[in-house]
């Protein structure tokens, strides 16, 4: 049987083709060193690619110290005036009383309330906002600030340097960001991780519904609703957070002195079975 020729191999970076190079095709050097009009490549997904791994470190790098923190969501359609304001103000204060930063979306409404909260508790109040089609810049009571341009980006800051998230009465945004913590908790990826649903009013609708559909169905477990814990109380808004928090330290604690114990014990044993074994002269 004759042999087989040897397809031509081309590599670009981890992908590696196989086949003769398609006419006119440039190399890798070619493209760089090529003079263009216009700056083609700053609208390939490749350079994407670049700028979302940008954001990322950037976030990283800014939110590194942030020590722990709470992420308070909202409508950004809410005015000074409005109850729910003067109940985010509230419990971002009383959380930063307790030593926690807060994080929201950096813009106006639940958001502005939650930094000013934090700015009277003298914590850092940190805003994440996003680049949107309207202007939406940074409110005043900000003290770090970032801008993302993509909203997979932000939501990661979020829930990475978040102990739990405080929501209030919001729209599509508001919902987005209470349905994938709940996703992310009720599938292990984040762990101890408690969502607080401020006003009773607004929420009992949309949990009613839960447990007259998808639970009903079958479609989610009873164990499911314990995710979440609704109030219109701040204490016990605050305290939810506050507990979860102090039982995590606690947990984390106990796992590490149990180690300790364990590879003190370990090398107890391996020291025992070295002198045995070279007893002495």
């Amino acid at each position: 049987m004759p042999r087989r020729k040897k397809e031509t191999e081309r590599r670009r970076g981890a992908v590696v083709m196989r086949g003769g190079r398609p006419p006119g095709r440039r190399t890798e050097d070619q493209e760089l060193l090529r003079t263009r009009a216009l700056p083609e490549f700053r609208e390939s997904d490749t350079w994407r690619t670049l700028r979302i791994i940008g954001e990322f470190v950037e976030g990283f790098d800014a939110l590194a110290n942030a020590g722990p923190a709470v992420t308070i969501f909202g409508s950004a359609r809410v005015g000074r005036r409005n109850r729910y304001y003067a109940a985010a103000r509230r419990v971002a204060a009383a959380l930063g009383r307790e030593g926690f930063n807060v994080i929201t979306g950096g813009g106006p409404g639940i958001m502005e309330a939650a930094n000013r909260g934090a700015r009277d508790a003298g914590v850092l109040s940190i805003g994440c906002n996003i680049e949107l089609p309207f202007e939406q810049g940074l409110n005043e009571f900000v003290d770090l600030g970032m801008e993302f341009r993509y909203f997979f980006v932000r939501k990661v800051m979020f829930v990475k340097y978040a102990e739990g998230f405080v929501i209030f009465p919001g729209g599509f945004g508001t919902l987005d960001e209470l349905f994938e913590s709940l996703t992310l908790i009720q599938t292990g990826k984040v762990e101890h991780f408690p969502v607080v649903l401020y006003g009773k009013d607004y929420w009992n609708g949309l949990l009613r519904w839960i447990r007259e559909r998808p639970l009903y169905e079958e479609k989610i477990s009873p164990e499911d609703l314990d995710l979440v814990t609704v109030t219109d109380d701040v204490e016990r808004a605050c305290g939810a957070i506050v507990e979860s928090y102090r039982s995590r330290e606690e947990r984390e604690e106990r796992e590490a002195e149990e180690r300790a114990s364990v590879e003190a014990t370990e090398e107890a044993m391996q020291q025992a079975a070295g002198g045995k074994q070279n007893p002495p002269s």
